[in-house]
């Protein structure tokens, strides 16, 4: 429900404020004073885009803003989705600035205009004679018949049956196709895994085998530099060690004159130990050095095995080889497998289908039984807004077999004839504008007895009736208000006189410019209205007495 709409710096708006009635609204008003540009800044905060710039101040912004009153509407899932903080009482605002761009913002949080439009469709259905209606939608059929049948927990379960049956067979699809693929590369991922295993991957393998590459492709010079090292340290007439020891005993004989002789006589001693011991270790290394070309050959035979996998493969380490061997050992099990999965699946599309047939065979039996009911009340209804011989009838036929929609297992069909003997074809093939929104008026009360429905809007839809037909609209509208919020714009004193609150809009002149302005009226403002739209300008004396009857319903 729109509670308050605020229009600043719009078109001839400077500053305007409207504060909605929950029931019937009614705006009148001369042509141009304005009623267009309040149906405008509307459209604007419910998706509509800018037209060209409507600036009733160039140099400022235009903001429009609407507060609506959405707890009924069970639109949490709608706010959550698009990530937006959602209250019963929500605030849409629309920004354009002077140099023509837009914002618009959902309780402060800025969103597209996609998403703007998206929520404005479920809160407000502005209608108008020339609009294409959306009756004629099975979306919108569907919702009729699942109103009056009270079917909406029958929709849910197989809505969610039917997303459960499709989800499992599309599962099932992408299996088989997997598995075709597979069978096609399956002789390549075996000879691929059989090559990988065969090769024994160890892994750090590498590391290892190229570092003892270069120990067997330099043994002579490594056995050269242990052996000359060697010499140096123990058998040249100059060795190391022979000098060392001439050394220590030189300082150990003067040790008992100078103390501190004594103390390098001990480190003297560590160090030849120490030296003797690296002595030893060089000619074990050096007596260990071989030139084995047996091995080296081996191992210069594992490394280009292992290079060409690895160039192979276009991978880096051994490493990488090995998960890849695993990776195509899980490829091949799955593969080998795959007639088990398939089999599962199978048989789980065929369950989540038979509970999604039966689901969809209830809903349908929920919504034949009401067919009747609703052409009979739409056609009644018709009948006291002028169109007596109107015949409505709603066509629902099955699908082919097996077949499912995300609305069921049926289509849906509203045909419809205005005129004796005119035959039955689709609503909007044989309805003009005016008996388009009467039915639309005469579905509607039907539906709103059962549902939340949005705001309703009716933009002059009273063109081309008069009388006791425009006092029979005004009557199913007032009816209608009991469920919904209508906001209605006449011309006609039967519909104006039937609101719960009457707003006028007008245009003032100042000094500067002409203003369009809105007001709500008061009882005795109301009969002045009513008997302006009666007689003219300056009612007599006979329209305010007709006025103040239509305004007591007499």
């Amino acid at each position: 429900m729109l509670d308050t709409l605020h229009i600043k710096n719009y078109a001839l708006i400077n500053v305007l404020e409207i504060q909605f009635d929950s029931g019937l609204n009614m705006i009148t008003g001369e042509t141009g004073a304005g009623k267009s540009i309040i149906m405008g800044a509307l459209s604007l905060i419910l998706g509509n885009r800018a037209e060209g710039k409507h600036f009733f101040d160039p140099s400022k912004k235009c903001v429009i803003e609407g507060e609506f009153n959405i707890g009924a509407y069970q639109l949490n899932n709608f706010f959550e989705q698009n990530d937006l903080d959602y209250a019963d009482h929500t605030i849409i605002r629309r920004e354009i600035t002077p140099d023509g761009k837009s914002r618009a913002f959902v309780n402060d949080s800025p969103v597209t205009l996609a998403i703007l439009k998206q929520l404005g469709e479920q809160l407000i259905d502005v209608h108008s004679q020339h609009a294409t209606l959306q009756v004629n939608t099975e979306e919108f059929q569907f919702l009729v018949v699942d109103s009056v049948a009270g079917s909406f927990v029958l929709k849910q379960n197989y809505k969610e049956s039917y997303a459960a049956y499709k989800k499992a067979k599309r599962e099932l699809e992408e299996l088989k196709e997997t598995v075709k693929k597979a069978a096609i590369e399956l002789d390549y991922f075996q000879f691929q895994f059989d090559e990988l295993d065969g090769a024994k991957l160890i892994a750090d393998e590498q590391g290892t085998l190229e570092q003892q590459q270069r120990q067997l492709e330099n043994a002579e010079d490594i056995k050269r530099a242990l052996n000359a090292a060697s010499h140096l340290l123990e058998n040249e007439d100059t060795a190391i060690l022979t000098q060392l020891k001439d050394t220590m005993t030189q300082v150990e004989g003067i040790s008992s004159f100078l103390p501190e002789a004594s103390d390098l006589s001990v480190r003297l001693k560590s160090t030849l130990i120490e030296l003797k011991d690296v002595a030893a270790e060089l000619a074990s290394l050096e007596e260990d050095t071989q030139l084995d070309e047996g091995t080296l050959l081996e191992i210069n035979e594992r490394l280009s095995l292992l290079y060409s996998l690895q160039k192979k493969h276009h991978v880096d380490s051994v490493e990488e080889l090995i998960q890849l061997r695993d990776d195509l050992e899980t490829k091949l099990i799955a593969i080998n497998s795959s007639d088990e999965q398939l089999e599962r699946l199978e048989a789980e599309v065929v369950q989540k289908l038979a509970i999604a047939l039966r689901n969809a065979k209830e809903l349908s039996e929920a919504r034949k039984l009401v067919l009747d009911r609703i052409a009979k009340d739409v056609q009644n209804t018709l009948s006291n807004v002028g169109m007596s011989n109107a015949m409505l009838q709603i066509v629902l036929e099955p699908l082919k077999e097996g077949e499912m929609r995300e609305s069921g297992i049926d289509t849906i069909q509203f045909l419809f004839s205005a005129n004796k003997g005119q035959a039955l074809q689709s609503i909007h093939r044989v309805a003009s504008g005016g008996e388009l929104s009467r039915v639309m008026l005469a579905i509607k009360s039907l539906v709103a007895k059962t549902s939340a429905l949005p705001t309703i809007v009716f933009d002059e839809i009273d063109t081309g009736i008069s009388g006791e037909v425009a006092l029979r609209v005004g009557e199913v509208m007032e009816n209608l208000a009991e469920n919904m919020q209508v906001i209605a714009i006449s011309h006609l004193p039967q519909i104006a006189s039937k609101g719960a609150a009457h707003f006028k809009v007008y245009k003032e002149d100042n000094t500067n410019r002409t203003i369009s302005n809105i007001v709500r009226l008061d009882q005795s403002g109301r009969v002045k209205e009513i008997a302006q739209m009666l007689s003219g300008t300056n009612p007599t004396d006979a329209a305010v007495e007709h006025a103040e009857l239509l305004l007591k319903g007499e």
